[in-house]
């Protein structure tokens, strides 16, 4: 959520940076409209509480001399009255206000390159070399069915499309890339946490998958609880409503949870195999830091992510996310994207985004620092999202006899160095 105070002192360069994202500014004048009668509104019922307390403290002292207050207690009656109908307009000024805050995205930075599309992204870094083959690459679901360790009919049969089912070696792999990842960023100086997979609304909200996202969430009717679409809900509200103190950021957590998405607004894109399912497994990376160390954390982060890639030898590329291609609350985000032999294209398996302080906003997560209170940044980043770097992984390790080589590093996890 933006500051209001942003809003109000710098509308020109809010509507600037909202036009860049692609999004409507017309809520920017309504916005600023509701915040000065709000405004007024204080103004009002603040001079009218002065002028009751200043009456009020009058007819103890007549009362004490004795003398006749009915007239004065009538007046105050009237400005009892007039005070809570002004506060009854008040709030609902404000819940308007809120109302229309949550709808906007966060502001980007000014690193951010300008576009609408993915193909405005910026490439700004890649690794490593395409897998080069004398045969013709199997695609993840061929590869998976010759050898057993995908199904994606059996998922179907048991949930529906879009929900994977490994078996054998293929769900061992599957398993030795969490534990790989974790143990990776433990080293990084991440702590391990392991949450539910179900959270309450008031989670969703902090970290404003809720209400715009809803449609695309996994949501049960009785309790009003939600199948997490990424482990940054629960990660996020472990200091809901805290204040922290300066001396421990930056707080940094990963942690490994099965992730569920609807997809609602996602038809007309490609959905076969991992390319796009409704459950998934993540490691996911959060940051609650100073402000002013924010970017620094951002680009540690990303190589924190990178550095799983590298140490599996997976081909890769990082783009800088443009305006209108990045996460609603994101103010910078970049993208790892690996590579697909068999699709010959490139998929994006991990975002890392500074939020700046538009969640702890929301999520009331502040700092006293440097004698005054501040919100803090929060940065997230998928360290990786496992899918899309399994099609990337079993891929690219196939051999011309449809086997798959698994990396070395994964060897311990594995207790097995080839598949097939």
């Amino acid at each position: 959520m933006l500051d209001i105070k942003l809003i109000r002192e710098n509308p020109d360069l809010v509507k600037q940076k909202i036009t860049a994202r692609g999004e409507k500014t017309d809520y920017i004048d309504k916005i600023l409209a509701l915040d000065l009668k709000r405004r007024e509104s204080i103004g009002k019922v603040e001079k009218l509480k002065s002028q009751r307390n200043t009456v009020s403290q009058e007819i103890a002292k007549l009362k004490k001399e004795g003398k006749n207050t009915d007239d004065k207690i009538a007046d105050m009656k009237k400005v009892s009255d007039d005070i809570k109908i002004i506060d009854e307009k008040l709030a609902e000024t404000e819940k308007e206000i809120n109302r229309i805050l949550i709808d906007i995205p966060n502001i980007s930075d000014d690193s951010v390159p300008l576009g609408k599309l993915p193909d405005d992204n910026v490439q700004f870094k890649i690794w490593g070399e395409k897998p080069n083959g004398d045969f013709e690459y199997l695609d993840h679901i061929t590869l998976g069915k010759k050898l057993d360790i995908l199904d994606f009919s059996v998922g179907a049969k048991i949930s529906g499309s879009g929900f994977p089912f490994y078996k054998g070696k293929g769900a061992m792999l599957e398993r030795a890339l969490i534990n790989f990842m974790l143990d990776s960023h433990k080293q990084n100086g991440y702590t391990e946490v392991l949450m539910p997979f179900l959270v309450n609304r008031a989670s969703m909200e902090a970290s404003e998958k809720v209400p715009k996202f809803e449609e695309d969430m996994y949501r049960t009717e009785p309790d009003d609880l939600f199948a997490i679409p990424t482990a940054e809900v629960p990660i996020l509200n472990i200091h809901r409503d805290e204040m922290l103190n300066p001396k421990d950021l930056p707080i940094k957590y990963c942690g490994y949870t099965a992730c569920f998405r609807r997809e609602a607004g996602s038809y007309g894109k490609e959905t076969k195999g991992f390319l796009r399912v409704h459950q998934f497994n993540k490691v996911e990376l959060i940051n609650f830091c100073l402000p002013e160390d924010s970017y620094s954390q951002m680009e540690d982060m990303l190589s924190h992510a990178c550095g799983i890639l590298e140490q599996i030898n997976i081909h890769y590329r990082v783009v800088n996310v443009c305006t209108g291609d990045m996460g609603f609350a994101a103010a910078k985000q970049y993208d790892i994207e690996v590579w697909s032999p068999a699709e010959s294209k490139w998929l994006e398996a991990s975002s890392v985004s500074n939020c700046t302080d538009f969640q702890s906003r929301r999520g009331m997560i502040r700092v006293k620092h440097d004698k005054k209170t501040e919100f803090v940044h929060i940065l997230n980043g998928s360290g990786l999202a496992t899918s899309r770097l399994y099609v990337s992984l079993i891929e690219s390790n196939q051999t011309p006899e449809g086997k798959i080589v698994i990396p070395k590093a994964l060897h311990k996890y594995t207790g097995f160095e080839i598949i097939g």
